[in-house]
């Protein structure tokens, strides 16, 4: 069995599973690093996005349009008590959390067009594709007055 060092600052992150800083992000347990893993699969008339969101049901994800940019957030609050046979609590925890993503999918996409289903942890999005207007070479010229 590993024993947490006693003499490191994480001593108590070490011993319960906290996630901590190590260089330039955060190393996470198990569940932290899955969180919000996403797939994007591209068909013939659309992208079908498949995301990760374990632990949070469907009330708690929101997916908001706007401006072009389609952002999923999820925010839970969870609380696991478990008490022996005289009431004293043996554990208590506690879980409150939010986590958010944006992808950009053009203004021309409305809220009607994107359609999301949420199943056994994993929000599918299915977002159309649309043609790219071509724009034209104008040339536009100045008046010269005089």
């Amino acid at each position: 069995m590993l024993m947490p060092s006693i003499l490191s600052n994480d001593f108590m992150d070490d011993f319960f599973g906290v996630p901590r800083v190590t260089g330039f992000g955060r190393q996470y347990d198990n569940d932290f690093a899955r969180m919000m893993t996403t797939d994007v699969k591209e068909n013939e008339k659309d992208y079908q996005v498949d995301m990760n969101l374990p632990g949070f049901a469907k009330e708690d994800i929101k997916a908001e349009l706007k401006d072009g940019y389609l952002t999923i957030k999820a925010e839970t609050n969870q609380n696991n008590d478990e008490q022996d046979d005289d009431g004293k609590y043996i554990r208590r925890e506690r879980y409150t959390g939010s986590c958010s993503r944006s992808f950009y999918v053009g203004d021309a996409l409305t809220q009607d067009d994107i359609h999301a289903a949420f199943k056994d942890g994993v929000l599918t999005l299915r977002i159309p594709k649309v043609e790219a207007i071509p724009q034209k070479d104008e040339t536009k010229y100045i008046a010269i007055e005089g």
